[in-house]
């Protein structure tokens, strides 16, 4: 069980003083924001409503219907076009109702009942795939705050020396091009610094989306992440990617019930008021009619082992998705424990060896044993190292944040 180091180290951000006053928003409120906010979350809420609802008539009866007929109307000889004048001649209203038999009356239920989970299994991975997304943005606004400010900072360290470069020049003991190397090595910088802006504007824009917060500002702590691989790996049996296969598998056996039940007879039930005229009397009639699915082997069989064989598939999709999911666990991991390293050997290796290399150059430099252009970079080669070693910590960062967000759970 390992506690990322990288958690420690980064207490409290504080904001570059170039950045634009923002909303401010912490990893836990952008995550929270996330999930309550985002649109796709919102749209999987309502389609889980719209199965809840879609799901209220699957164990109804069909509506009854109402019939209404004249029969038997004469249209030539003596009565022609009268409804009295002929025996036969009548009014027939009669109602009707479908009644399917009870088998596919809960092979329907069984079907809503697995497109409610289905939508609900869709609702919680898209939750969880928002709240990767919105820790990422969120780390991606952090970082890009600490590597502005790092950089601003190194590029006030160098430029100290521009006026010592210009004093040099007026006492000889700096050539006039090496007066240059100040000025050149700032505007590197500077380059770099506009990268560093425009990833900040990505990673605001990105946050924005998630969490509805327009001008966020990433503050408050950062998060600490906890990595036990054999915690993670128990929870993929919880994980909603799967969850979301083993939903489509249960649609697809009801469907394999839904196919069956189609063998099962159904009924019609009739009744008919006829009215004649009154010398004749009026009559009722009643009866019952049933479904005879006598041609299985051409019609209702040939439709089950359709949907056997695609039940089938669907189980296979889901071990799959099972599979996949470990082997993509499995990789996160590797990767993990590759930045891990990497973060490692730039805080405890090259970043000393930079510092150390950066006043032995600026003490040579007063001693006059190397020139302004060795200080200079040296110095830069510091900025850089700096630099690396912040990049190396959102490599982690978003590491651990991919692991515990993605197969922990949601907590």
């Amino acid at each position: 069980m390992k506690i990322l180091p990288f958690a420690a180290c980064a207490a409290v951000l504080f904001l570059a003083p170039h950045a634009a006053a923002g909303e401010p928003i912490t990893f836990d409120d952008a995550l929270s924001a996330a999930s309550a906010n985002a649109p796709q979350v919102q749209a999987d809420t309502l389609l889980v409503e719209a199965q809840q609802s879609a799901s209220i008539p699957a164990a109804s009866l069909p509506d009854p219907r109402l019939g209404v007929a004249v029969e038997n109307f004469p249209i030539s000889g003596p009565p022609a076009f009268s409804l009295s004048q002929d025996e036969m001649t009548m009014v027939t209203v009669s109602a009707s109702q479908e009644i399917p038999s009870s088998a596919k009356r809960r092979a329907r239920v069984a079907r809503a009942q697995a497109d409610i989970g289905a939508a609900r299994a869709s609702l919680a991975l898209t939750e969880r795939q928002v709240r990767i997304e919105a820790a990422l943005a969120w780390l991606d606004l952090a970082y890009a705050e600490r590597r502005l400010a790092a950089l601003d900072d190194a590029v006030a360290r160098i430029s100290a020396y521009e006026g010592s470069s210009t004093a040099g020049v007026g006492s000889g003991s700096v050539r006039p091009a090496q007066s240059l190397e100040v000025r050149k090595a700032v505007a590197s910088l500077q380059d770099e610094r506009a990268e560093l802006e425009a990833q900040r504007g990505r990673a605001a824009a990105a946050l924005a989306r998630w969490t509805g917060n327009h001008d966020p500002e990433a503050s408050g702590p950062m998060p600490m992440f906890e990595i036990d691989p054999e915690r993670l790996a128990d929870a993929i049996d919880r994980h909603p990617q799967l969850g979301v296969a083993i939903a489509q598998a249960r649609q697809a056996e009801a469907d394999v019930e839904l196919a069956r039940a189609e063998k099962r007879p159904d009924l019609m039930a009739d009744v008919a008021y006829q009215h004649r005229d009154p010398g004749y009397g009026d009559m009722i009639s009643a009866g019952v009619t049933v479904s005879l699915p006598l041609f299985a082997e051409r019609r209702q069989d040939p439709l089950i082992t359709a949907r056997v064989a695609e039940a089938g598939a669907a189980q296979a999709r889901r071990e799959d998705a099972r599979r996949e999911l470990h082997a993509e666990l499995d990789a996160a991991l590797a990767d993990h424990a590759m930045h891990h390293d990497q973060l490692e050997r730039a805080r405890t290796t090259l970043l000393p060896l930079a510092r150390q290399q950066s006043d032995l150059d600026t003490a040579s430099y007063a001693a006059g044993r190397a020139s302004l252009a060795d200080v200079i970079a040296a110095r830069t080669e510091l900025a850089e190292t700096e630099l690396l070693l912040l990049d190396r910590e959102i490599a982690v960062a978003k590491d651990a944040a991919r692991l515990v967000l993605a197969y922990g759970g949601s907590e």
